[in-house]
């Protein structure tokens, strides 16, 4: 792997890390294990070929769900740069960029090739592993407001970083007056929101909408939580018979949806509370 370069700064985004004065703060970029400088991301700015996977790291470097996190950036290294990824290395890297936070902090690992031209994403690739931090959201959060949306990611079984589609969907939904924007099938089927999972509870049992949508980390932990849990076509037209919704991510484990496209869902609903405590409760891996 390339040499490499580390920050440790206050600019709240790594792509301009160059430019930060030095401090000690929750805010970090390591490459391979190094110091960055704007060189270093240069491909990642302009070509923007990578995948990732973010965790939230507690307190003594441990984080839930570290197997499947490994596991998500190896499948998807060798889906998108078709090599095996050294996810020991990871370990080492993520231990060393989190080693002197004390307080729960979010951690994105972002693979790509600082090698790899626009015009030949085809060639041999030999990716770099770039570790970011930034401070973990304060929990609980408030309920979300979501609008549904006909979009599809591209290649939506990869965590990857073409994440511009997306984000403008979020954008036109929060200028409508929504939190976020929740993808739906041409025909109405849901799937999954812009970086969450959703899930729906009828009666007992939490429904999954099945489709094209990423395996998230958090969903599958929660998953294993409450049974019966099961995945299943949810359209659009029909989410008003569904008791509560939720959304899943690394950020904030259980977070209720209050909103549907107007359609209102119980937020007080006993299965949230229980899930986000079984949620919390899980013992952390330590990396």
């Amino acid at each position: 792997m390339a040499p490499a370069r580390n920050f440790h700064g206050t600019c709240e985004d790594w792509l301009f890390a160059a430019s930060c004065a030095p401090c000690k703060t929750a805010n970090v970029a390591e490459l391979n294990g190094s110091p960055i400088d704007g060189e270093d991301l240069k491909s990642l700015a302009l070509v923007n070929y990578a995948h990732f996977t973010s965790m939230r790291i507690e307190a003594g470097c441990r984080v839930r769900g570290w197997d499947l996190h490994m596991q998500r950036l190896a499948r998807d290294c060798m889906t998108v740069f078709g090599t095996q990824l050294d996810t020991e290395n990871v370990r080492t890297l993520v231990a060393q960029a989190v080693e002197q936070l004390q307080t729960p902090t979010t951690v994105r690992v972002t693979v790509f090739d600082p090698g790899l031209e626009m015009g030949r994403t085809g060639a041999k690739a030999n990716p770099d592993v770039l570790v970011t931090t930034r401070p973990a959201a304060t929990l609980p959060l408030p309920a979300l407001k979501v609008a549904t949306v006909a979009f599809s990611r591209e290649l939506p079984h990869v965590k990857h970083a073409g994440l511009m589609a997306s984000l403008y969907q979020r954008r036109v939904a929060q200028q409508a007056g929504f939190d976020d924007a929740l993808f739906t099938e041409t025909n109405g089927d849901v799937t999954e929101g812009v970086t969450w999972n959703v899930a729906f509870i009828d009666a007992d049992q939490i429904i999954w909408p099945s489709g094209n949508v990423l395996p998230g980390i958090t969903a599958a932990l929660i998953a294993r939580l409450h049974q019966p849990s099961v995945s299943a076509r949810v359209n659009a037209a029909e989410i008003h018979g569904m008791q509560a919704a939720f959304a899943t991510n690394v950020s904030y484990g259980v977070r209720p949806i209050g909103a549907i496209d107007g359609h209102q869902f119980d937020t007080s609903h006993p299965l949230l509370a229980e899930l986000s405590e079984k949620y919390l409760a899980i013992e952390p891996d330590q990396i």
